[in-house]
């Protein structure tokens, strides 16, 4: 009888224990977009399995075997719950916390559900070791819940689309389809406080570029008021654009880069280059003389060198050669932002924004010939330029109160953005008289390419830093390595495991004219692995 009792009343023990364990792994699976490929590579990677439980659950069916009793039983319950106990909720801890949206509750109560199925198991059999099984496919059931509630899904991002499609049609603004490997982000903003000068603007915020994103922001702000309407486009792999374009007919394309940026994903550049281009595909399949404003360097690839020699009168491009149609004759980057020279249509123009970065010149350049193209005067778009706020954790300059300035790069995903960030770094402490202070974890889906590119960042880093705080070092080992071998003088090299370990160094040791330049900040996903 008292065996019995035990046993079931484990059964709550383990129901609690796996809602909490639950929580924890939704939130990773949430950050990977709940694709179940990307979460179980994450789970390989981060090895993370409930070490600590599984050895308790061992050594007590091992005992048990040896010294039958009921009491085992509660020994079970009392470890299932103090490793769950002191455990941080993930819905109001981390960097990225766990937003329990109706999806993640839907996945949550099919997962908890099965989980509770499965603990019936051990109960019935009475075997202490089999409690095992549930602890370990705990995360698996979340893959399941995100497979049955698939159809569901689908049936309301149809319906939400079909929304958003009626009321673009509707509202019949001038669509503006903005991609690349990067940069899109901040020549959308870039370009939509030149636009809304002279005409409602709207542009999807921060960095929305999927599917559903922008199916929001369609729903719950677009006005028929709305003259310009500038989308932001992401690419998870080919056929993505063209995806955003069937909701977004584009009347005109801006295509920035093509870089290593998801390279992971992509695993080669003439690939990124053929999924970026679909944007100007969908332009000229609907508009044969819609434009396409894109940089000279996208150009490098078979696909675009093609489509630019198949379609050169709807071509735009910007750069630093005499082909240009918008020609970058000098960019300086000075304490007060960017001062750019360029030659427009046989005219010369000076352009001063309040922006940092040389990289922002491109960005800059880009925005400029769209707006010139839609028939804004140049002089009306340099005015514009001169009060363009600064772009959010991109390259963001923050006068701190003790005198020191913050670099706030926590957005940047690309190493050319990473360069462009240390050569302000570098002008800046030299303009303060300061150290020069680095603290970054590195890039991330660079697939094949990670160390090599972390390696030629780190030489950078040796000319313009003084003191550099890696975060997560063994995942940017060739970034470490190469910088601690050419480290002279003073310079410094500090390991910390996370960003709240160098927000502490850095609160102990910052002087009042130092500069810090904080260079991608990564989810939880990239910075942490469970304590399990």
């Amino acid at each position: 009888m008292i065996d019995a009792f035990l046993a079931y009343a484990l059964f709550p023990a383990f129901g609690f224990f796996a809602y909490r364990r639950l929580l924890t792994y939704l939130r990773y699976l949430q950050q990977e977009e709940y694709d179940g490929k990307r979460f179980l590579a994450w789970l390989w990677h981060a090895r993370a399995v409930d070490k600590r439980l599984s050895v308790m659950l061992v050594i007590v069916a091992s005992s048990a075997a040896a010294w039958p009793g009921p009491w085992w039983a509660a020994l079970v319950g009392i470890a299932m719950l103090s490793v769950v106990w002191r455990q941080d909720d993930p819905r109001r801890k981390g960097k990225k916390p766990l937003v329990m949206t109706a999806r993640a509750k839907r996945i949550l109560g099919v997962a908890w559900g099965i989980a509770l199925l499965m603990g019936v198991l051990p109960i019935s059999a009475s075997h202490m070791a089999l409690w095992l099984l549930p602890v370990h496919i705990l995360p698996l059931t979340l893959i399941v819940g995100v497979l049955l509630w698939a159809p569901h899904e689908k049936y309301l991002q149809q319906r939400y689309w079909q929304e958003a499609r009626h009321k673009i049609q509707d509202a019949k603004p001038f669509i503006i389809g903005v991609t690349g490997s990067f940069g899109k982000t901040s020549v959308k903003h870039i370009l939509g406080h030149i636009l809304e000068t002279s005409a409602p603007t709207l542009w999807t915020p921060g960095s929305v570029n999927t599917p559903m994103g922008n199916t929001r922001v369609i729903r719950e702000r677009l006005t028929p008021g709305h003259k310009y309407f500038i989308v932001e486009m992401g690419a998870y792999g080919p056929g993505s654009i063209e995806t955003l374009c069937r909701l977004t007919p584009p009347d005109m394309a801006i295509i920035t880069a093509i870089g290593s940026a998801h390279y992971e994903r992509f695993k080669s550049l003439d690939t990124v280059a053929e999924a970026k281009f679909e944007l100007a595909e969908a332009v000229i399949a609907d508009k044969p003389e819609g434009l396409v404003v894109t940089h000279q360097g996208v150009l490098d690839f078979q696909k675009t060198k093609t489509f630019a020699e198949q379609h050169p009168d709807n071509m735009i491009l910007c750069g630093r050669n005499e082909m240009a149609h918008l020609r970058i004759e000098h960019a300086t980057q000075t304490p007060q932002g960017l001062r750019i020279d360029v030659r427009w249509a046989r005219k010369a123009y000076h352009l001063a924004a309040p922006l940092y970065g040389l990289h922002h010149a491109e960005n800059i350049a880009l925005a400029f010939a769209t707006a010139c193209s839609l028939g804004i005067k140049p002089e009306t778009v340099i005015v514009s330029l001169k009060t363009v706020p600064q772009i959010t954790h991109r390259l963001e300059c923050k006068p701190q109160p003790n005198g020191s300035i913050l670099i706030d790069d926590a957005f940047n995903a690309n190493t050319k953005g990473f360069a462009s960030a240390l050569e302000l770094l570098d002008l800046l402490g030299k303009h303060q008289k300061g150290r020069r202070i680095l603290i970054t974890p590195g890039i991330v889906e660079l697939g094949a390419a990670h160390d090599a590119e972390h390696k030629k960042l780190a030489e950078l880093a040796l000319a313009t830093t003084d003191i550099v705080l890696p975060i997560v070092p063994e995942r940017i080992a060739g970034f470490v390595d190469t910088y601690r071998q050419g480290i002279s003088g003073e310079q410094r090299i500090i390991l910390r495991a996370n960003f709240a370990q160098a927000q502490a160094w850095l609160t102990d040791n910052i002087r009042s004219n130092d500069v810090v330049l904080l260079e991608n900040d990564l989810p939880d996903l990239y910075e942490t692995k469970p304590v399990l």
